[in-house]
């Protein structure tokens, strides 16, 4: 921990000095303005904090340096990234505006007034900004994508279907899916006969996963008066695709006759969103959380009525560890229809759990499951699993049973709900009962790895069937390579074999992916001593001890090893 503080002090220093550099470096006219300590602490402060995607907090500072991008380019990019990501559109326009006039554009500024005139309908304003960020060649190829995709439907007015496919094919190849995306698109928004078709074709793709693009494909059905294919469409895909919250929220709202998220794609702004969304959904899964932010909120700018891009961006802040953001977020989220607010509530319960608040946590879940109007076996496995992790092991198992009453064995939910209600028996001591479940669980589906390890390891702790939990274990570890807590059960299986220098070997690999863990370090202190190395064994032993929130009888039988040895 030390050396970490050391590190965190280096990096700002370092971070400080470049600063200080930056800002010796402005031009004459400017050094008075900004040459002050207060203006770098400001600049210094806005940065890190938009780093930290606190944008409100980033935008306090960087708002009192306007007038640095005369002299400092990087400076009105970030400080446009704080005005998006904190919802200050038009302060975001204004500045853009004046960046324009005073010649100092920039992809962002030609993105951001490109969008601005595309929202208002003034597309052949709007595609000359979207050309100009196109020609800016030192963007990434997502940027250039999404600029080429706003140009083309932002010049639509001046192409049929056939111009505007032959513009999609000239996109760059890496984006084939992308392409075919707005191929649909494209063929819906002039009302093309063939766009059912290629609605199916794109769904039924068997190599990309584009179960997201049925809800599009039922909001279509659904403007052309064929509600009753459009339920069927979504009740067929959540048959594959039964924990998809959109669609399951369409299902609930095509029941209702009810909207709870606004698409057409005749709306060229519309269809815009869900580009740039495309691309946020990218970059979060790079991690690149400030852009992938900002490119949610152009999302919502121009389809303010699609309150699903949410979901992304509060996962976004949860990702980072902003609980306060993600909250807020699925809070407005509840409003949204019965699934997002089942939904909302689990990640808000989630969040509460790492805030350790268990009770509260327990109390808002439970109340939101039994507000549910229909209690699937999807929701219901989801409340069980949240009861199981938080040693509500009864109650769990009364959800488990419900939820196994009611399906089949080759339900997908089965192997699942057998393995979890088999954990949770051998939590409260009921072995049998657990046995037999876990044993089901792998008959439904003979590959799940941890739960081979799960049966294993109980089997070896209970000095029962240790030569086939061995057999068991090298399948699970062949399954799922380099797991450590495969190879710590596998290695106590050799050391209860008495096979102490194999064992040795595999609880050291474990011992390297997990150092921290107590029960791999109890292990490894067991088999340093059969192999004769008592001292380090001590050594290990003693370094449990020192360990964070180690079980009581662990604790007890460690301290009378360390008198008594083995």
């Amino acid at each position: 921990m030390f050396y970490f503080k050391i590190i965190l002090k280096t990096t700002a220093l370092i971070s400080f000095v470049i600063i200080l550099i930056f800002f010796s470096t402005l031009q004459a006219k400017n050094f008075d303005k900004f040459d002050k300590a207060e203006s770098i602490s400001n600049y210094f402060s806005g940065i890190l904090l938009l780093n930290q995607s606190k944008y409100n907090e980033s935008l306090k500072y960087l708002k009192k340096l306007e007038g640095l991008e005369r002299s400092h380019n990087l400076y009105s990019s970030k400080y446009l990234y704080s005005l998006i990501n904190s919802g200050n559109f038009n302060l975001a326009i204004n500045y853009v505006k004046k960046l324009e006039r005073d010649k100092k554009s920039s992809f962002e500024t030609d993105l951001i007034l490109g969008i601005y005139y595309f929202k208002n309908s003034k597309f052949d304003i709007s595609k000359k900004f979207f050309l100009k960020a196109i020609k800016r060649n030192s963007r990434s190829i997502l940027d250039y994508y999404v600029a080429e995709s706003l140009y083309l439907w932002s010049n639509l007015n001046n192409l049929n279907l056939e111009q505007a496919l032959l513009e999609i094919n000239q996109l760059d190849n890496r984006f084939e899916n992308l392409k075919n995306i707005q191929t649909v698109f494209l063929s819906c928004f002039f009302k093309n006969n063939e766009t059912e078709e290629l609605f199916d074709k794109l769904i039924n793709n068997p190599k990309t996963d584009f179960s997201r693009y049925n809800f599009f494909y039922a909001k279509y059905l659904v403007s052309v008066d064929k509600t009753s294919k459009a339920k069927k469409i979504i009740s067929n895909s959540l048959k594959k695709n039964p924990r998809n919250l959109l669609l399951n929220q369409l299902a609930i709202d095509l029941k209702k006759m009810d909207s709870n998220f606004d698409f057409e794609c005749k709306k060229k702004q519309h269809v815009a969103a869900e580009i740039i969304y495309i691309a946020a959904n990218a970059l979060s899964s790079q991690s690149i959380f400030p852009l992938s932010n900002f490119y949610i909120n152009l999302s919502k700018y121009l389809n303010s009525d699609f309150h699903a891009f949410d979901t992304l961006l509060a996962e976004n802040y949860y990702k980072i560890d902003d609980f306060k953001n993600a909250k807020i977020i699925y809070r407005k989220l509840i409003k949204h229809g019965d699934a997002f607010k089942w939904y909302s509530n689990k990640q808000i319960s989630r969040i509460l759990i790492l805030e350790k608040k268990k009770d509260k946590s327990l109390e808002l879940l439970r109340k939101s499951f039994n507000e549910l109007p229909n209690k699937g076996v999807y929701e219901t496995f989801d409340y069980a699993e949240f009861l199981k992790n938080n040693e509500k092991f009864e109650e769990s198992i009364k959800h488990y049973t419900d939820i196994l009453n009611k399906i089949e064995k080759t339900h997908p939910l089965y192997p699942d709900a057998t393995d979890s209600r088999g954990v949770s028996f051998e939590r409260i001591g009921k072995w049998n009962e657990a046995e037999k479940d876990l044993i089901s669980s792998l008959k439904a589906n003979p590959n799940q790895a941890y739960v081979i390890n799960y049966l294993a390891y109980s089997w070896i702790e209970k000095g029962l069937k240790i030569e086939k939990a061995l057999q068991m274990l090298e399948r699970a570890n062949r399954l799922k390579t380099n797991d450590p807590y495969i190879i710590d059960s596998l290695g106590w299986a050799l050391f209860k074999l008495k096979k102490y220098k194999e064992s040795k070997e595999y609880l050291q690999q474990a011992l390297s992916l997990m150092p921290a863990d107590p029960i791999v370090n109890d292990h490894f202190g067991d088999v340093l001593w059969k192999n004769g190395n008592e001292i380090q064994a001590r050594y290990y032993w003693n370094y449990v001890l020192k360990l964070e929130d180690v079980d009581k009888d662990l604790k007890i039988k460690i301290k009378e090893k360390l008198i008594k040895g083995l």
